[in-house]
């Protein structure tokens, strides 16, 4: 019986360790988001110059001028 208890305790101690362990990989999280933005800036300044001759292109189409 006192196998028995030591090795839930054991268990729940350890279970315990995993939840409270929230640090997480930080430097790798910061890296995605630095190159997902950098990623972003590089589209929008291939495609921003199109993106607003296609927009230009739609409202005068619309608005009839």
């Amino acid at each position: 019986m006192k196998t028995l208890r030591r090795g839930l305790r054991s268990a729940v101690a350890a279970g315990r360790d995993l939840i409270d362990d929230e640090r997480g990989d930080v430097p790798g999280w910061v890296l995605v988001t630095l190159m997902t933005a950098a990623l972003v800036v590089v589209i929008w300044a291939v495609a921003g110059p199109a993106l607003v001759d296609l927009f230009e292109q739609a409202i005068s189409r619309v608005s009839g001028i």
